[in-house]
């Protein structure tokens, strides 16, 4: 029986081995295998159809963008923004906090992707979204290695919403903030001047008026 403990730890313990020299390609092959077993939309679907799934089992890849006047909305929807006194907040687990201007956010390096938001029951949106990836705010940060999450909010007022995302999604920009939505300047009943926008996750996590980026340890 001992012997035979002997053998399985040692069996475990290089299959751990295994598995943490290979993690990058074992976490490609979990995205790859995920987005596979996801119901893959075609042209033409209605997004009317599509208010009671959950984002995050569809691919929404060959699905047309939904027109911006057909837009739906939910929560705050006509909250103002100055935006030459407005700063985005960077605190948190970093060692250079920042408060930047919008007309900075707009130079940086942009992110473009059409993504999918769906508020359960009521509508679903397939926009295509520019704005900027979080990761490069942390980056002129200096966020903490050890960093786990970023907690986004938005506005800064008694409505405020904050919502927490887990690092990985950051990284891939699974969730950025965005600026325009249909090659126009964000609408003021969609979020301007900033919105996070959440692939996979429900409506109701895709914060609006953004103006805070928390960098969190746990």
């Amino acid at each position: 029986m001992e012997r035979r403990r002997q053998f399985l730890k040692k069996i475990f313990g290089f299959v751990a081995g295994v598995s943490i020299s290979l993690t990058p390609a074992f976490s490609l092959l979990k995205a790859v295998l995920a987005k596979s077993a996801r119901t893959i939309l075609s042209k033409g679907t209605k997004t009317e159809t599509l208010v009671n799934q959950n984002p995050a089992d569809l691919d929404a890849t060959h699905l047309e963008v939904t027109p911006l006047k057909d837009f739906g909305t939910m929560g705050l929807s006509d909250h103002a923004e100055n935006v030459a006194r407005w700063r985005l907040q960077v605190p948190g687990g970093v060692k250079n906090p920042l408060r930047l201007k919008y007309d900075e956010i707009l130079a940086m390096p942009a992110v473009e992707r059409s993504v999918l938001m769906i508020c359960p029951g009521f509508f679903a949106n397939h926009g295509k979204w520019k704005g900027i990836s979080i990761r490069t705010i942390l980056d002129m940060a200096q966020a903490e290695k050890d960093a786990t999450h970023v907690t986004v909010s938005g506005p800064e007022s008694d409505y405020q919403n904050s919502q927490r995302y887990p690092m990985q999604d950051i990284q891939s920009d699974k969730v950025f903030l965005a600026y325009e939505v249909n090659g126009k300047p964000l609408p003021q009943r969609h979020g301007f001047p900033l919105r996070a926008v959440a692939e996979d996750y429900f409506g109701y996590d895709w914060v609006k008026y953004v103006y805070k980026v928390e960098v969190n340890k746990i």
